[in-house]
Parts: structure tokens; C-alpha cells; sequence
């Protein structure tokens, strides 16, 4: 699977997340909302500083082998074709920098942390996840192209948690996700964060109603 494009789930691979987040959920009042996004940003700026060093590439390279293709000088036609040459130089570079390989590479970690923050907090908010009796929703986004793993808890749980915590449930899945095993890197951090809840937030006998889906949100 090429990562940044949409990921396509089975049913089977479906019910295998389902299932792992009911499992989750036996041990702890919390509730686990597993969301996967083909991206958090639209890294628009990436192409046009991809089409200007394309083009400026594409410009040095004529200039420099000006003798092999303009041996008699210049004229009003060959400045024609040299822009010409520039601006599909750019286009080129334009169509480049929307390839996620691209993306990755001319934009910097920090950045796109930021990005995949922004959209888990705007998820948590659209699918209402602060909605649950006791604040103890959880987010846990994998987001495709950044190749990045966010677990956003309520603010009941993230007093209870520290940040190291949440950090050790995102490593768990982060092998799986380089190797593009999406499904099980999912899998293990939704098992990692239940067995986090099930310590601060254990389910009660008789008072585990499930407030939230189990099924896997996915969005473009």
C-alpha cells in the first residue's frame, strides 16, 4: 500500500479492529474511538517549492548547456522555447510535490506533528467524543501519510495519565506501521491504551455501558 493514498479495509480487517477495541473496553469505563485519515494537512505550499526548484533546475541546465542547443545564438524564438521549457519545468515540479514521498521530504517532522495534532483535536470535537459520562473518551487517529500514530485522551484521563503513557501506546504500533501493517499497528496500540485505562479508569461490574462505536472511523 502506497502510504498517503486511501487505505481500502476488508470487512474482515474491519471486525479485526471492532474486535480489538470490544476487548479494550471490557477492561475499562473508558471508551476507544479508533479514526484513520489519509491526511491531516494539504501541504499545498510543498508544491509550489517543489515547481520552483524544478523550474530553476530545469532553467540552470539550459544555460549551462547553452552550446549544445542554441549554437548560433540567441533569437526571439529561443527565449520562447526556453520559457516554455521553465514553465513545464514547474508544472512537472507541481505534479511532483503532491507524491507523499515528496511531501515527507520537504516538510519538516515538526510540522506535520502539528498537522495530525490540529485533525485528531478537530475529530475528537466531530464525532462528539467528549460527550461520554465520566470525560473518558479516547481518540486513538492513524494518520497515512504522515505515518504518525495520535492519541488524543478526554480531559478526565489526561490528568490521570502522563504524557509518557500515551507516548509508550504509540510506540507499540510504530514497527507494524514502517513494515505497512496498518491493521495490526492499529490493533496493538487500541490493546496498549486498554491495558493504560484499564489502571486509571477499571470497568465497574454491572456499569460498562458502551457509549461509543467500536467500529473503525475511516475519512479522506
Amino acid at each position: 500500500m502506497e502510504t498517503g493514498k486511501g487505505l481500502k479495509l476488508t470487512p474482515e480487517e474491519q471486525e479485526l479492529i471492532a474486535s480489538a477495541v470490544r476487548r479494550a473496553e471490557q477492561t475499562t469505563n473508558a471508551e476507544i474511538v479508533p479514526l484513520i485519515v489519509t491526511r491531516s494537512g494539504l501541504y499545498r505550499d510543498v508544491q509550489y517549492r517543489t515547481g520552483l526548484l524544478m523550474a530553476l533546475v530545469v532553467l540552470a541546465l539550459l544555460l549551462t548547456m547553452e552550446p549544445l542547443w542554441l549554437p548560433w545564438g540567441w533569437s526571439a524564438s529561443n527565449a520562447a522555447w526556453l520559457m516554455v521549457a521553465v514553465i513545464v519545468g514547474y508544472g512537472g515540479g507541481v505534479w511532483l510535490g503532491k507524491r507523499p514521498p515528496v511531501i515527507r521530504l520537504m516538510t519538516s517532522r515538526e510540522r506535520m506533528r502539528q498537522k495530525v495534532m490540529w485533525r485528531a483535536e478537530r475529530a475528537f470535537a466531530q464525532h462528539v467524543l467528549a460527550q461520554t459520562r465520566e470525560s473518558t473518551g479516547v481518540l486513538i487517529m492513524l494518520s497515512i501519510l504522515e505515518r504518525s500514530i495520535y492519541v488524543l485522551p478526554d480531559r478526565s484521563l489526561a490528568d490521570l495519565v502522563p504524557p509518557e503513557r500515551w507516548r509508550a501506546v504509540v510506540q507499540a504500533s510504530m514497527q507494524h506501521l514502517r513494515e505497512s501493517r496498518i491493521v495490526v499497528g492499529l490493533c496493538d496500540a487500541i490493546q496498549a491504551c486498554g491495558a493504560v485505562l484499564a489502571e486509571v479508569c477499571p470497568s465497574r461490574p454491572g456499569d460498562n455501558p458502551n457509549e461509543l462505536p467500536d467500529h473503525v472511523i475511516q475519512e479522506p
